[in-house]
């Protein structure tokens, strides 16, 4: 399978070139081409999450779920997409027109510009830069102010108060997840995500940083606004905090973008911690990217099952556990982290 992307890629990038097409604009082609790639593969797997949560919430409450739209239940997101498609889009007065209107599109373009640089299996990635997951924890910040502009246009006290929740809290989250992925970083020495996952080719960091595994999922979870974290819907007023004045398609984009950031988080999970596209055991004659898959699906499972298990805490609880628990133990594993290797470099091994 990876020889067939490459080949599709090489064979597109002959054909403009055939056609006379520069070497920059064939170069600009490409990109955008992949990157309508990436855009569709964001959507699909969204609809796919959005049905995946209903089963295994259903699962776990044991109930039904979707059973009657499409065999299984399985064409329910399309028929929800209808619905969504066909409500007015209702305009408050007062609102800004153009950042409220702008921001359901722009929500999707930090998931879409990170894919960029996610390997999805063995030279599977976009666009391989040097600098991976700086570029990556630069983009993914810019969510928080889309976030708040959204509450912020609204005119809405309600929607302002719940933008506001949604940056304290992705701000305060951010912090832990970054010192966490720093004790990655000083294992390998790079900041290049598949030379981070070819670095895990003897052993998996989540078996030399565990804690840092543990800190990054609990502020993956947070970053995402998911429960038990998910502070931005104040249960007081039953509303959908920054979103309370979007309909139909506007909150629908607001409501993909939550899983397409579940997945983000998932698939760094996988490149930083559980080996990529690396195959465990042995087990090479499986292509690597049904491997990278796997791995980010059970991650994604996690993160439903702590959803429907866990109630939602309190805010003081929540930027409480953050500060006061998450950032020292983040920065002490990072000092462990240090200790160890120059102990490991000063005994030779």
């Amino acid at each position: 399978m990876e020889n067939i992307f490459i080949g599709i890629a090489s064979s597109l990038r002959g054909f403009f070139s055939g056609l006379g097409v520069p070497d920059l604009y064939n170069d600009i082609i490409m990109l955008v081409v992949k990157l309508v790639s990436i855009l569709v593969f964001i959507l699909v797997n969204a609809l796919w999450l959005v049905y995946m949560e209903r089963r295994v919430c259903a699962f776990m409450q044991s109930r039904l779920g979707p059973i009657h739209v499409g065999p299984k239940g399985l064409l329910q997101s399309f028929a929800d997409i209808g619905k969504l498609l066909g409500k007015e889009i209702i305009l408050p007065k007062g609102i800004d027109l153009v950042v409220f209107l702008l921001m359901p599109v722009l929500i999707f373009v930090p998931p879409l510009l990170i894919y960029a640089v996610i390997p999805f299996g063995k030279d599977m990635v976009a666009v391989d830069m040097n600098i991976g997951v700086f570029y990556l924890l630069a983009v993914a910040s810019l969510s928080t102010i889309l976030f708040w502009a959204a509450g912020w246009s609204s005119n809405n006290k309600y929607s302002l108060i719940g933008g506001m929740r949604s940056v304290a809290q992705m701000v305060s989250y951010e912090l832990p997840l970054i010192l966490a992925l720093l004790g990655v970083i000083m294992l390998t020495g790079t900041l290049n995500i598949n030379q981070i996952v070819n670095a895990q080719n003897g052993i998996w960091f989540i078996l030399t940083q565990p804690i840092a595994f543990l800190i990054y999922f609990i502020a993956g979870v947070a970053e995402t606004n998911r429960t038990p974290f998910c502070l931005v819907e104040g249960e007081s007023e039953i509303i959908a905090g920054p979103y309370t004045e979007y309909s139909g398609m506007g909150f629908a984009m607001f409501f993909l973008a939550e899983y397409a950031n579940v997945m983000i988080i998932s698939a760094m999970c996988t490149v930083m911690f559980l080996g990529g596209w690396l195959a465990p055991f042995g087990l090479d004659f499986i292509p690597s990217w049904l491997w990278f898959f796997l791995k980010m699906y059970v991650m994604i499972f996690i993160f439903m099952w702590v959803r429907w298990t866990y109630p939602r805490i309190r805010v003081d609880q929540l930027m409480g556990f953050g500060w006061k628990v998450l950032v020292p133990l983040s920065l002490a594993n990072i000092f462990v982290t240090g200790v160890g290797m120059y102990i490991y470099r000063a005994i030779g091994w």
